[in-house]
């Protein structure tokens, strides 16, 4: 396994640089502080693949706010998605809250659609949702991302948080794998 992750780590064309995706999170947290900063919000990072822009955005935002977590995945360290599985909800009450729900990226937008609708069915007020990546899938996608840092087209990718078979989340840039 080790020796086809680094494979594809060593063919991967760069598509977006560290600088690029800092310069994006500047942008994501202008406009979450001008948009937000007068809610009660609870942010939600939506794990594994949303840690690393969670981890980044949250100190660029400068008003008072709590965080949790909760975990859906279809991939479940694989390269095709199948259904949701939950494998952690938020410990915090969603009832009456503002939500800001913080994932890697708005791909098919299956698992971020069925987030949100949990949150809502939870109770929260309003549910908004950041991305670092929107992936142009050519399709029409059951939710639309409030918050997106950068497009990406439609290959498989990798690094800031996103990985390849559970591998290579802490690639520093966005790397598309040569062939899948």
């Amino acid at each position: 396994m080790l020796n086809e992750i680094k494979t594809v780590q060593d063919t991967a064309d760069e598509l977006y640089s560290a600088n690029q995706l800092e310069t994006a999170l500047d942008a994501m947290a202008y406009s979450i502080n001008k948009d937000l900063s007068a809610s009660d919000l609870l942010v939600l990072c939506v794990l594994n693949g949303g840690i690393i822009t969670a981890g980044k955005l949250l100190p660029r935002l400068i008003f008072p706010l709590t965080l949790d977590s909760i975990n859906a995945s279809r991939y479940q360290n694989k390269t095709s998605g199948g259904s949701i599985e939950w494998l952690l909800e938020p410990k915090t009450p969603l009832t009456g809250r503002t939500i800001l729900l913080i994932d890697d990226i708005l791909d098919e937008g299956i698992t971020l659609a069925a987030i949100k609708a949990y949150c809502l069915d939870h109770g929260a007020a309003q549910v908004y949702t950041a991305v670092l990546l929107d992936k142009s899938i050519g399709k029409v996608k059951p939710i639309t991302a409030d918050y997106v840092g950068l497009p990406v087209e439609n290959r498989y990718i990798f690094g800031y948080g996103l990985d390849y078979k559970g591998y290579l989340r802490n690639a520093p840039g966005i790397y598309a794998c040569k062939d899948l």
